[in-house]
């Protein structure tokens, strides 16, 4: 049986909104030394499953770097291949829409079954096992799901089965439900009743699966659910992130997540870094340390990306540096994300004081003491940034008044 996968990553990722600014949400680095997209990608490799297609659609160009050729995951073979599709005729208006809009790759593929992904959680799951049920049921389209809390619904397509798990319901982001069984985005379509579903919605301009296929089909189609009991989270918050990212450091018995399993493996494409190096002075408790980084101060609670440097003295905690990020000689960082290439000069101290004040432009993004920091900055010694601010990477901080920011300030 031919499987095609689609990976649907061309969401902006507009609550990540620095960290998404120069790229798409599916490339945003997470866990040191991997994209978001990896663990997608892992999935389908772990599952045997080769052919594949990216849909792009903003910003791809780290995502493109990143997957290249498609060898770190095994895509590079001779009868297989992973490739990246970019709208070309007109923008992706819905999940759905982006499919229909390459379906001439579809038809030329010839598959069986679609199998259609997101490239933005963070889960490890066997697609087999899914589309084994699918096949056993004689479904036309099974839907994965995962158990949640009511008071989450409004961020997912919500569902209700029978005793045989065919779907008897489905709405999509509901304000208030007692639905707990929620879809995540992972789609087993007989490719023919696809293309037709596609075909003969070309009235909606943007054809979502959540909005009009799901809904449409479930009267008279046998859609199933699949539940996967699995770990799964969305990291499309400030907060889900550094939540998800600082519990990969939690001792065994409390871990969510095994990035350590030789039978489950999470590929990325990664940098010829050298080995981690520690300072003699150097103290580091519950962590994760990248290729290349060098720690000589104080790490506690935190994710270093390749290349981080912690210089002497310097004391970094409850944060995640990505890559090549420089802290400085006396320099404190509290509660933060990084991105790359940022440099915290000499005693300056990021995420500091009591005053949790939300953000004043984005409070929906920042209200529980995070400070984000953008692409290459340079925070001049002994500046003050408080908690829940937002530094755009092309804010000039030399020109800050008093060298301080306050709590809940934006500067772009």
């Amino acid at each position: 049986m031919k499987i095609l996968a689609l990976i649907l990553a061309g969401g902006r990722g507009s609550r990540l909104d620095i960290l998404s600014e120069n790229r798409v949400k599916p490339s945003v680095p997470f866990a040191g030394k991997y994209r978001i997209i990896d663990f997608t990608l892992s999935n389908c490799a772990n599952s045997y499953i080769y052919d594949i297609a990216i849909l792009t659609q903003y910003l791809p160009f780290s995502l493109n770097d990143h997957i290249g050729s498609g060898k770190p995951w095994d895509l590079d073979r001779r009868d297989t291949k992973v490739t990246l599709l970019q709208p070309h005729e007109a923008w992706y208006e819905g999940t759905a829409d982006a499919v229909r809009k390459n379906i001439h790759y579809i038809e030329q593929v010839n598959p069986d079954l679609v199998l259609i992904l997101s490239g933005d959680h963070i889960y490890k799951m066997d697609y087999r096992k899914m589309i084994k049920q699918h096949i056993e049921k004689n479904a036309v389209l099974t839907v994965g799901c995962n158990v949640i809390e009511p008071e989450e619904a409004f961020r997912f397509g919500m569902m209700a089965t029978d005793d045989q798990l065919r779907v008897t319901d489905f709405v999509e982001k509901p304000k208030q439900t007692d639905l707990t069984l929620a879809s995540m985005g992972i789609y087993v379509f007989n490719r023919d009743v696809l293309m037709d579903w596609l075909k003969n919605n070309d009235d909606i301009e943007d054809l979502d699966f959540g909005k009009h296929i799901i809904p449409g089909m479930i009267k008279d189609n046998p859609v199933y659910a699949y539940k996967f009991f699995g770990y799964w989270k969305d990291v499309g918050t400030y907060d889900s992130y550094l939540e998800t990212n600082l519990g990969l450091i939690e001792t065994v018995d409390k871990i969510q997540l095994d990035m350590y399993d030789k039978k489950w493996k999470i590929y990325t494409r990664s940098e010829e870094l050298p080995a981690v190096k520690i300072g003699s002075k150097a103290t580091i408790r519950q962590a994760l340390l990248s290729n290349g980084s060098i720690v000589a101060g104080h790490v506690e609670r935190s994710v270093l990306s390749p290349g981080v440097v912690v210089h002497p003295l310097a004391k970094v905690t409850n944060s995640i540096l990505l890559n090549d990020v420089v802290i400085k000689a006396g320099a404190v960082i509290d509660h933060c994300i990084i991105d790359k290439h940022t440099v915290i000069e000499n005693n300056a101290m990021i995420g500091f004081g009591d005053d949790f004040t939300p953000n004043e432009e984005r409070p929906d993004l920042l209200s529980n003491g995070i400070t984000v920091l953008g692409k290459s900055i340079v925070v001049p010694k002994n500046m003050v940034i408080g908690r829940n601010c937002r530094i755009f990477n092309s804010a000039d901080l030399s020109k800050v008044k008093n060298n301080t920011i306050y709590s809940g300030t934006t500067l772009k």
